[in-house]
């Protein structure tokens, strides 16, 4: 397996703790995932009181041009890694049947894959005079179909996804509605 990383902010991680989720972790990622460049698993605990479920845990893998993340809380640790693993597994079986559904007949899946985590990059940006930008992305957009981005903005957890329609060759954004449904945003010409 690539490279695995365990992070934590406001509670402290034993071996114990490290060593369960990463074993959790691992298997269901390896028995169904192929490509995986690296695996990122954070810890979170809630200061809250209010909040039952204060310990969060999220994992974010990383395949060849694919990101695929899962999160979720419990009681305890142990409790939200099995929580989150379950959601995990079942995120990545949802992915292998779409290509398998697909039968990768798009030749620039190939193409995308490739591309793989070197193109995405995140920074945060640091001027002060843009207040209501908090965060920059920026990616590199492959032509993929509208259907395909849908999967890539469930595999994230967003409600939007910014791509380049394979169909039309323009950039399009795909996104949840209110009425959980798609839909999808092209310019006009």
């Amino acid at each position: 397996m690539a490279e695995f990383i365990i992070k934590s902010k406001n509670i402290e991680l034993d071996e114990k703790i490290r060593n369960y989720a990463g074993k959790k972790i691992k298997s269901k990622i390896v028995k169904i995932l192929d490509k995986v460049t690296k695996t990122e698993i954070k810890f979170i605990f809630e200061k809250n009181p209010r909040i039952n479920l204060n310990n969060m845990v999220e994992v974010t893998v990383f395949t060849a041009g694919t990101v695929i993340r899962a999160t979720d809380s419990g009681t305890d640790v142990f409790e939200a890694v099995d929580k989150v693993s379950g959601k995990l597994e079942r995120l990545i079986k949802k992915y292998k049947e779409k290509l398998v559904s697909r039968g990768r007949k798009n030749s620039n899946r190939k193409e995308f894959e490739e591309a793989g985590e070197e193109n995405l990059k995140s920074k945060i940006a640091n001027d002060k005079t843009k207040d209501l930008i908090v965060k920059v992305k920026t990616f590199a957009l492959k032509p993929i179909s509208p259907e395909e981005a849908v999967l890539e903005m469930e595999l994230l957890g967003h409600d939007f996804f910014v791509f380049i329609n394979s169909d039309t060759g323009r950039t399009a954004v795909v996104y949840r509605r209110k009425d959980q449904n798609y839909g999808l945003i092209e310019p006009s010409t």
